[in-house]
């Protein structure tokens, strides 16, 4: 499964829904505030460094860019949400677009939504694990940049969001902490998202 998902390759940029690709197979998408490191995170689970651009300016992902790993098998990088310097119109058209996304795409089977772990379950990291959990997808809280923590503030971080997610959704959203640098917990998420892919592994069952 890992040597799949290390074949991720850029397909394309859908700005609107008639960009998308035709509604089949299996896609996992990738959520997060800008500068939480969901680029990087896309880097070291696919182990290539430029696959998805990582960038120091708020907001630079401003479509839906898909990535395949197999035909009708797609990582799907989602708009960085939070600072993006743009238009308002701009900002309603992608809310829009990522609305139906998520309420009508048929291929869509899991979502990652990607957090900075010393700033977690900020308003709209909650209303993008909402998405998933009220059409029933799986959705998995990925606490980046573990190595800006000690071990025990890491554990002390991964519990206190365990609770308040369990609060909100029961068991309904998995979470682990991961680090791009260090490449903690990759392995994991490789597993997670190889399971949703259905690239031939069940998904271990994150805490």
């Amino acid at each position: 499964m890992s040597q799949l998902i290390e074949r991720a390759q850029y397909l394309l940029s859908a700005h609107n829904a008639r960009q998308l690709p035709e509604d089949g197979g299996y896609e996992v998408a990738f959520a997060g505030r800008s500068n939480a490191g969901k680029s990087s995170a896309l880097n070291a689970l696919t182990r290539q460094n430029s696959l998805a651009r990582v960038s120091k300016t708020p907001g630079r992902t401003q479509q839906l860019v898909y990535f395949q790993v197999q035909p009708e098998r797609y990582l799907v990088d989602l708009p960085g949400y939070g600072y993006a310097k743009v238009p308002q119109d701009l900002q309603a058209h992608w809310q829009a677009f990522i609305d139906k996304y998520f309420r009508t795409r048929e291929a869509l089977k899991g979502l990652v939504v990607v957090m900075d772990i010393r700033h977690p379950l900020k308003d709209y990291d909650k209303q993008m694990l909402g998405y998933a959990v009220e059409r029933g997808l799986p959705a998995h809280a990925l606490l980046t940049k573990g190595d800006k923590l000690g071990r025990g503030q890491q554990m002390q971080s991964l519990q206190k969001v365990r609770k308040e997610l369990s609060g909100l959704w029961a068991d309904s959203v998995t979470v682990q902490v991961y680090s791009s640098e260090s490449r903690q917990g990759v392995d994991e998420l490789r597993g997670i998202v190889g399971g949703w892919l259905g690239l031939g592994t069940e998904a271990p069952q994150a805490g």
